[in-house]
């Protein structure tokens, strides 16, 4: 293994951040990136390799292993009646439990249920939560290793029947053997979007954290009764620009919440298998997120 430093954000031009932004959220295809980047990297060959930088490490970044012992994991199917009928996730919970533990949703990136997700489950439980994390993509047979075809099979996904596969989870999930009977959601990009959703929807969630995720329209926000905390990048504008009319809807419904959004951070911040991740803020984004769980369902 090389000891060379992982590439950080720092490392890279703004633009070519904004272009690969616009590539992970299907906005160009990869000849998009690879032709807009050779014009600032100076040819193909530099950016090709930048791609290559780019692109998620996942056994680099794991921080909890499958096979961990203070864990348990193994895949579980529920059904969706009003979705695609049928849906699979990644359950992890500590192995030796005292007690019934709260339960919180983990819900992927617009790629499905990749190694990221499941270690990101795997963390909850090693924090003394039983953790489930649905596959959006298990319809179209999952994950599949790869993550443009991960984005490429996510497009053709009915988002509508997505929708009620992640409303299935979420009942299915706050009913889990061992269980406290109390939820919280956690998601990421695509995954912040549904958890801002979710949140609209379920008037049993008691809490949830979207981080850098689109938020609904403002007219929703006086449906919420959980508690938010509202993570954001400093460098997002598609997201943040949907944040202030919701957070002013957030008020004047008296919605509890808060916001996180660290100086010099790029979306997907969080995420530690790429050099957008943000040592730092990551940290203090996870460490409130665990207080905010530990505090409303705990």
């Amino acid at each position: 293994m090389s000891d060379m430093p992982r590439p950080t954000a720092r490392d890279f031009d703004p633009e070519v951040l904004r272009l690969f932004d616009q590539y992970v959220h299907g906005d160009i295809d990869r000849r998009g990136f690879l032709s807009g980047t050779a014009r600032i990297a100076g040819g193909m060959a530099a950016a090709t390799g930048l791609l290559a930088m780019l692109a998620p490490q996942f056994a680099a970044a794991q921080q909890v292993k499958p096979d961990d012992p203070r864990i348990a994991t193994s895949p579980l199917d529920f059904d969706s009646p009003d979705g695609n009928g049928k849906a699979r996730g990644y359950l992890a919970r500590p192995a030796r439990a005292e007690g019934k533990l709260p339960v919180v949703l983990v819900i992927h990136e617009n790629r499905g249920l990749n190694p990221h997700i499941e270690d990101v489950a795997r963390r909850l439980a090693v924090a003394n939560f039983i953790a489930f994390a649905p596959d959006a993509l298990f319809p179209l047979g999952g994950y599949p290793g790869d993550e443009d075809k991960a984005r490429a099979e996510f497009a053709k996904l009915d988002q509508a029947k997505s929708k009620q596969d992640f409303l299935a989870a979420a009942r299915f999930a706050k009913k889990l053997d061992g269980g406290n009977g109390r939820l919280g959601v956690v998601g990421f990009c695509w995954g912040g979007g549904m958890s801002h959703w979710l949140a609209t929807q379920l008037s049993d969630l008691d809490a949830a954290a979207p981080f850098y995720g689109p938020a609904p329209a403002p007219e929703e926000a006086k449906q919420v009764k959980a508690e938010l905390l509202v993570v954001l990048a400093e460098t997002d504008e598609r997201v943040n620009a949907t944040w202030p009319p919701y957070e002013a809807a957030l008020k004047a419904a008296k919605v509890k919440y808060a916001v996180y959004q660290p100086d010099g951070t790029q979306h997907g911040f969080h995420n530690d298998t790429t050099p957008r991740y943000d040592a730092a803020a990551a940290q203090e984004a996870w460490k409130r997120t665990l207080a905010l769980f530990e505090r409303t369902l705990r």
